[in-house]
């Protein structure tokens, strides 16, 4: 059956359009906006969730003498710790994150918009997007890799030196399934580079 028979432009074009959308999405509300509280143009992030060194706990709150600025650690095993007012510093470490988290998904959706424009010919089956495809799958996988030691070194820079470094204990808990994605991802699209090469060593001989 030919791929054009149920894949038409109508269908290429809304699907460009999704990723595009959710690329702008991404790139507004996990970079720019994140970014702009950074620099004090906008809202701070100013909490960040934390694994909290006991079970239960009741609020406690206590004062930064090196900044002055006061700091909550709210919950139980999954506890969030607030920041009444960060500093430039305090902002960066909790924004850093959600920005390069948000900018890896960015980039996988680029790509994935890339991909789509292809479908416009009725054949994804190309060489470029056998490599656009590997990029997407190492994408994912400094994702999963990186996201956790990230978010664990801020933490820990932001607590160091404060009542707070007891009761947030350092560690780093990774995630299986988006390393299995991402090979996932690695090798499909090595299955795309080697039909792509066959087709091409095939159309050769005729």
């Amino acid at each position: 059956m030919d791929a054009k028979s149920w894949w038409s432009q109508t269908d290429s074009r809304l699907l460009e359009a999704a990723l595009g959308l959710a690329a702008l999405l991404v790139g507004t509300f996990g970079v720019l906006f994140p970014a702009l509280g950074v620099a004090g143009l906008m809202d701070p992030m100013d909490t960040r969730e934390v694994e909290a060194a006991t079970a239960t706990r009741v609020p406690a709150i206590v004062t930064d003498a090196v900044t002055g600025h006061g700091m909550t650690l709210t919950g139980t095993h999954r506890a969030e710790l607030v920041f009444a007012n960060p500093d430039l510093g305090q902002r960066l470490l909790l924004a850093v994150p959600e920005i390069v988290d948000s900018a890896l998904l960015f980039l996988v959706l680029a790509l994935l918009f890339t991909m789509a424009r292809t479908l416009r010919g009725g054949d994804v089956f190309v060489l470029v997007n056998a490599r656009r495809l590997s990029v997407i799958g190492l994408a994912v996988l400094v994702h999963a890799l990186l996201a956790p030691v990230l978010e664990t070194l801020t933490t820990e820079v932001l607590v160091s030196d404060t009542p707070m470094a007891e009761q947030v204990p350092f560690s780093v808990t990774f995630t299986g399934e988006y390393v299995l994605l991402a090979f996932l991802v690695l090798g499909l699209g090595e299955v795309f580079r080697r039909g792509t090469k066959l087709r091409a060593d095939t159309e050769g001989l005729v």
